[in-house]
């Protein structure tokens, strides 16, 4: 990109801009010439993807700002008039911790009152599973979240959902995109004549008092609770996001001891105590782990900054505590409502569950047992609400959860996104369930691993930011996809599933080929001799790639033990083979 073309952009996004911090920004760089950080603010806009929007916070069109939050409300604004014709529009908007969310939340609902399209905003921060509740309360056309997830402190988001309360997917995301792109005027309103039209309404305990209510309601065992909520102790951080609200007030109301880590409680987006406010990761969990053992807690729980992800580590028998995976948990969650429906009458005639092609293959061996499916999906919560919707509108299978490897899991059908508030009240209730029976989560761990083989799983990341960041991910994923490995880890690939072009290979049969049943995607996944499962993708929301390995070693006279160590050798050679394609 010439200076000439940087100039320009930078100049019109200045004449733009009416938030004078990120304008100033851009007017600095021009002022000292700073050619290079105007590049990468202005070599392209930042993308309207399916999900939204997601970005460092700063000025320039390739950031997160005002401006570029309204352009997309815009757009979203005219897709809404368009799909529903003639009918009076109604919205609701809630932010989290992260800079500028509050800002960033009035642009996004005096954008859409400019466009007579009544809002409903929440006064102060609250969580994404929060919102998809409420678009669904209100019955809303649709609903926007400021908040950019588990990413670092410089980044900020939008996510945009329909009137389901899911976030949008295709048609309507690529008409939304196309709105967004087209953008040329801007429609907003000040706060005090949306309010006086009727245009802008505030929602706080209108919606929080229901919400709340229905996570209690979800539950299996209010008896289980009300009798030992006293046996059990939990030592919590909502990673200075928006969870303490709703986890504290819920697991409490329930007279469940809950011990905040005070250092972590209060929502706050520099995020001072983590380095990724993520609970997948390790060091995030440091404090609450710390807690844990002064407290002598029986677990450990983490949600991320706007609580639609949950994590937990569990104590084991000499006192440490141990993280358990995205994957682990999920099986837990499982066993652990397939299980209460059965026992307490309600399992369906025709049970289901929704992970994603990316989730350990565990999954399906315990939803078997109980005489379940396990419907698979793209990587995605966007794609777990898609099936639990349209099995809902068939009448059959009977879906009572969905869950991927990121932490993600829904355990009821009033909201349709992940939710870490009601996983939280659902995993204290199986704690406490499993003590009652003796054991620990790990315990039923351990005895679902004997009864279903050990489950390993493995995730790569590899950064690629900056300009040429998506044409080096593109490089990688077309050479696999030219010219795939035979094997990985010393295994044979005996299947390869390319999903952008929907069709399945298979190498040892050149004229073999099935077709994808699956929305396109630029996945491709190798299915190895052993029933290990790798798989690649570029990020949606970040400029990264990303791989996952699920592999299954079945439980033989060595043991668990045993087990464990074979499939970690199998992870070990697969990930020196990945790593010598995409670098350290």
């Amino acid at each position: 990109m010439d200076k000439n073309a940087i100039v320009a952009e930078a100049k019109e996004y200045i004449s733009r801009e009416k938030e004078s911090h990120f304008r100033s920004e851009v007017e600095k760089l021009l002022a000292v010439e700073d050619w290079k950080e105007l590049e990468d603010r202005f070599y392209r806009k930042l993308e309207f993807g399916t999900g939204g929007l997601r970005g460092v916070i700063g000025g320039g069109y390739n950031r997160m700002n005002t401006l570029v939050v309204k352009n997309a409300t815009q757009g979203l604004a005219a897709y809404l008039k368009k799909a529903f014709p003639n009918k009076p529009l109604s919205a609701a908007v809630a932010f989290d911790s992260r800079h500028y969310s509050p800002e960033f939340a009035e642009a996004t609902a005096l954008t859409f009152a400019g466009n007579g399209i009544k809002t409903y905003l929440f006064s102060s921060l609250r969580p994404t599973p929060e919102l998809s509740f409420a678009i669904r309360q209100l019955a809303c056309d649709t609903g926007v979240v400021v908040t950019a997830s588990h990413n670092p402190k410089q980044y900020n988001g939008y996510k945009a959902y329909w009137n389901d309360g899911s976030q949008v997917i295709p048609p309507h995301d690529t008409g939304i995109i196309d709105e967004v792109n087209a953008v040329t005027d801007i429609n907003e309103m000040d706060r005090a004549e949306a309010l006086a039209k009727g245009l802008l309404e505030i929602i706080d305990q209108s919606i929080d008092a229901p919400y709340q209510a229905m996570v209690r309601n979800r539950l299996f065992r209010p008896e289980l609770i009300k009798a030992k909520a006293a046996d059990v102790k939990i030592v919590y951080t909502p990673l200075h996001g928006t969870g303490a609200f709703h986890v504290e007030a819920v697991l409490g109301s329930l007279g469940l001891n809950v011990i905040t880590v005070p250092e972590q409680r209060d929502g706050n987006g520099d995020f001072p105590t983590v380095a990724f406010p993520n609970p997948e990761e390790a060091p995030a969990l440091d404090l609450a782990i710390k807690l844990g053992k002064e407290k002598r807690a029986d677990v450990v729980m983490a949600t991320d900054p706007d609580a639609d992800r949950f994590g937990i580590a569990v104590p084991n028998k000499a006192g440490d505590f141990v993280l358990v995976t995205g994957n682990q948990l999920g099986s837990l969650l499982a066993d652990y409502i397939f299980l209460s429906l059965k026992e307490t009458g309600r399992l369906p005639a025709k049970p289901a569950m929704v992970n994603t092609i990316v989730t350990t293959g565990m999954h399906k061996r315990i939803a078997a047992s109980y005489g379940a499916e396990c419907i698979e999906c793209l990587t995605g919560f966007k794609w777990i609400a898609d099936v639990w919707r349209k099995s809902e509108a068939a009448g059959t299978p009977t879906v009572v959860l969905g869950t991927e490897e990121s932490y993600g899991y829904l355990v009821e059908t009033e909201v349709r996104d992940k939710d870490g508030v009601s996983a939280a009240a659902m995993t204290a209730e199986m704690t406490l369930y499993w003590q009652s029976k003796g054991k620990s989560l790990l315990d039923r761990l351990d005895e679902l691993y004997i009864s279903n083989g050990y489950w390993q799983e493995m995730g790569i990341s590899k950064y690629f930011p900056g300009p040429e960041g998506p044409a080096v991910m593109e490089d990688i994923m077309e050479e696999y996809r030219k010219n795939p490995p035979a094997t990985l880890g010393n295994i044979a690939i005996e299947k390869i599933r390319d999903i952008r072009e929907s069709v399945c290979k298979y190498p040892r049969d050149a004229g073999h080929t099935e077709t994808v049943d699956l929305p396109k995607s630029d996945v491709l996944q190798f299915f190895l001799a052993d029933g290990t499962v790798v798989s690649a993708r570029p990020s949606g929301t970040e400029p990264k790639i990303k791989f996952y390995a699920s592999c299954c070693s079945e439980v033989r006279s060595g043991g668990l033990a045993e087990a464990k160590a074979e499939a970690g050798r199998k992870l070990d050679a697969i990930h020196k083979d990945i790593r010598a394609v995409i670098g350290d």
